[in-house]
Formats: C-alpha cells, sequence, structure tokens
C-alpha cells in the first residue's frame, strides 16, 4: 500500500458515517494487540479551544525533551497534520504502513461479522499503531467529537484529564442542553484522574466536578490571576510551581489567555506527579506553540485573517478580538458554514462590525450552499447585503484587491479556512 492508496483507503470509509460507541473501536483495537494501553495520555475534550490547548501542551513538552506525539481533528489542509511527533507530521511512508496493517484488522473483523469500523475509528486505531510503534513519552489526545463515546476515549486511563470550553453544539448526539453536553464531554475522566477544567459557566464546572467525585479524580482549576501582560506586551506567569517571565506567543485572543492557563496548569499537573520541568523550557515551548487557523494573519498588504471558529462562542469569541485588533480597519467578512452549526447564531455583532459580507460553500458534504447561507443570512440582518460566492479563488482575489483601509476575515469553518490558507500559502 502506497500513501495514494492509504489515503484513498481511509476516506473511502467515510461512507460507514459517525457513529458514537467504543464497540467497534475495541475490537479494532484488540485485533492490533491494544497498542493504546501502552501510551501515557493527556486527553483533551471540549466544545472550543482543544486545539489550542493541545498545541501549548505538546510543544512544552517538546521542548522540555520528551517525545510527544499528538493526536486531532479536523485537519486543515493535509491529513497527516492529524498525527504527528514533536511537531513532525507522521511521513507517507509510515502512515502508508500502518494504514495497511489496520487495513488487515478491519478485513478480519469483517470476515467475523462484524460491522465496518467509521473513518474516524479507522484513523485513530492508526494514531495508536503509530505512536505505540515510535515509543513515544507522551501523548497528547485530543477528542474527535463528545467525549463518553467518542473513539479516542477507549483508552483505559489517563495522566490527565482536560475538558475546555463547553457549548452547545451535535445536540443532536450529545444532548440539547449545555449541562448534558457538559456531561458527555466529562466521560473522559477515568478513575483516580488528575482533571484540568477550564475556567467557564458554574453549571457546566458543577456538572464536572459531580462526574469528577463519582470518580474519585481530582480537579484543578486554574486561575486567571497567575497570568499577566506587561506593558511590553509580553506575558508573565507565576504560581507555586513555576515563574515564567517575559514570554510571546503565537496565540491571539482573552479566550486564549484562559486556553493557556489550562495548558500551563496540566504541565504543573504532570509536575507533581513526578516528571521534570524547566521554566525556559515551557517558556520555548510557549513562544513556538503554534496552531494554523486560529486567528492566523496570513497575509500583509492588504490584511488577511483566518480562523476556525465555527459555533456561538467561538464567533463571539472572535468577534472581541477581531474589534480589539483591526485598529480602525474596515472588516470584510467573508463566511462558511456546516448545515449543523446553526448559522441563525452568528453573532450580530460581527455582521454589525462588517462593512461587506461574502459566503462561501466549505469544501465539505455538510457544508451549507453559499446561495442558502447568503439567504439565511439577508433575512436575519435586512439591513445587510451579503453576497454569495461561486470559488475560493473568487474569494481570494476580492480579498488581495483591497487597499490597507480594509482587513478581511475568512471564518466559520475549518474546511473553508482550510482551503484558503492553501490558496494563499502558494502565492
Amino acid at each position: 500500500m502506497n500513501y495514494k492508496e492509504a489515503i484513498e483507503y481511509i476516506h473511502s470509509t467515510y461512507r460507514f458515517g459517525s457513529k458514537l460507541g467504543l464497540d467497534n473501536i475495541s475490537r479494532l483495537l484488540n485485533k492490533l494487540n491494544n497498542p493504546q494501553n501502552g501510551l501515557k495520555i493527556i486527553h483533551v475534550a471540549g466544545t472550543n479551544g482543544k486545539g489550542s490547548i493541545s498545541s501549548m501542551i505538546r510543544s512544552m513538552l517538546s521542548e522540555s525533551g520528551y517525545k510527544t506525539g499528538f493526536f486531532i481533528s479536523p485537519y486543515l489542509e493535509r491529513f497527516t497534520e492529524r498525527i504527528q511527533i514533536d511537531n513532525e507530521e507522521i511521513s507517507e511512508e509510515d502512515l502508508s504502513k500502518n494504514t495497511y496493517d489496520v487495513k488487515k484488522a478491519v478485513e478480519e473483523l469483517l470476515k467475523e461479522g462484524y460491522s465496518h469500523p467509521t473513518e474516524f475509528e479507522i484513523v485513530t486505531a492508526i494514531g495508536f499503531l503509530y505512536f505505540m510503534r515510535k515509543n513515544i513519552d507522551f501523548l497528547v489526545l485530543e477528542v474527535g467529537l463528545g467525549g463518553r463515546f467518542d473513539a479516542t476515549n477507549v483508552i483505559n486511563t489517563s495522566l490527565i484529564s482536560i475538558i475546555a470550553s463547553i457549548s452547545l453544539e451535535h445536540t443532536q448526539y450529545l444532548g440539547d442542553t449545555i449541562e448534558k453536553i457538559a456531561y458527555e464531554k466529562a466521560g473522559i475522566i477515568k478513575e483516580d484522574n488528575k482533571v484540568v477544567l477550564y475556567p467557564q459557566n458554574n453549571n457546566v464546572m458543577d456538572v464536572v466536578k459531580k462526574q469528577a467525585n463519582l470518580k474519585n479524580s481530582t480537579v484543578y482549576i486554574p486561575e486567571s490571576k497567575n497570568l499577566k501582560v506587561n506593558n511590553n506586551g509580553k506575558y508573565e506567569y507565576k504560581s507555586q510551581s513555576f515563574i515564567l517571565k517575559n514570554f510571546k506567543t503565537n496565540f491571539i485572543g482573552d479566550h486564549q489567555i484562559k486556553n493557556m492557563i489550562v495548558a500551563i496548569k496540566a504541565i504543573e499537573v504532570l509536575r507533581e506527579l513526578g516528571y521534570n520541568f524547566s521554566s525556559e523550557s515551557l517558556k520555548k515551548g510557549l513562544e513556538k506553540a503554534f496552531m494554523p487557523g486560529r486567528f492566523e494573519h496570513i497575509h500583509s498588504n492588504p490584511d488577511i485573517i483566518i480562523d476556525c471558529a465555527h459555533n456561538r462562542d467561538g464567533l463571539e469569541a472572535f468577534t472581541k478580538t477581531i474589534k480589539e485588533y483591526v485598529n480602525k480597519k474596515d472588516i470584510i467578512l467573508f463566511i462558511g458554514m456546516l448545515d449543523d452549526k446553526k448559522p441563525e447564531t452568528i453573532p450580530e455583532e460581527l455582521v454589525n462590525i462588517s462593512c461587506k459580507i461574502y459566503t462561501l460553500t466549505p469544501n465539505n458534504p455538510r457544508g451549507i450552499e453559499a446561495g442558502i447561507l447568503a439567504k439565511i443570512l439577508n433575512e436575519k440582518y435586512l439591513k445587510k447585503e451579503i453576497i454569495p460566492l461561486n470559488s475560493y479563488d473568487e474569494a481570494v482575489d476580492i480579498a488581495l484587491s483591497q487597499n490597507n483601509e480594509f482587513i478581511s476575515v475568512f471564518v466559520g469553518s475549518f474546511y473553508m479556512a482550510g482551503s484558503i490558507r492553501t490558496i494563499l500559502k502558494k502565492l
């Protein structure tokens, strides 16, 4: 099996849908001798911020000399982004070999009469097998959907469970209230676990604390007062564990400050568990940490920003950040969304601060067609002209044709952000 065949096989399994539950993934991993069982895992669930928190932790661990695996979803531009070690994506050769072995295990299951694993289950198995074979020190493991029945939750134990910011999402699978969704996310908590919880809505935190208590697990809620911004725009973090002075970050926005203190708290918990870290290595890790598509200023003169915010809370955080960032420039908004992200919840403020608005169709079967999205928004925001575009190339041409009085922003979907990023990087 070569790389092209591996990718084709993985994506061909999309037709088996998305199924919550651990039976399929358990059987598949058992066929592979359970590669996940020997891994030291930091498991990260949540609605928004999982990727940012995970990338910060990964970077701090790598800079501290630990060989660190990184499993994320979805990807922006290349499939290999999903499986990394120390900021190096899985090679085409390694992906091919591990996919071939997983495919053989799937074929054995089918012969035994079991149902076909989903695409995400197969990717999860490929990741676990690769990380085991590479003998990593840690795995930063990002949940795909939910928590309790997500394929990544097949693991029996973890060093730390992290619960990031939680809001309404995937209500058809996870429940129609924020408390029900918090319960599903908290399903990653193991017995006698260490739990780091993003400071947020008390109803959410109460649900997580209750589930942690039932598992005899300790909850850590980091404090924002430990992190300050100096006059020079650099950060300083002080706690009983670490003092980190004068460091920068690639992450922008108040929500990213909370994500950062969650990431640092996770390292402090690892220190309590006996692992060694220096302040200098943590500073370097935080300064090098980067996650593409998170308020990424990808082009200057004219300015273009891409962001993966794709639900109400994410778009509100983006709106707050862009208002602080634009420095009196007029905003041109390009937006595309998936059909389960409730486009009618796009913050009114984001629409109001945009002088021009264009809609795009994300490259995904669930993408809302640009014309339909424009109609939805036009019906809600009667005073705004919202124009659907036929292609990403057309959108990029419009953004590049602006003068420096304007800033173009692409937001609303991972899939759209990734496609725009690919086009702009080729320029």
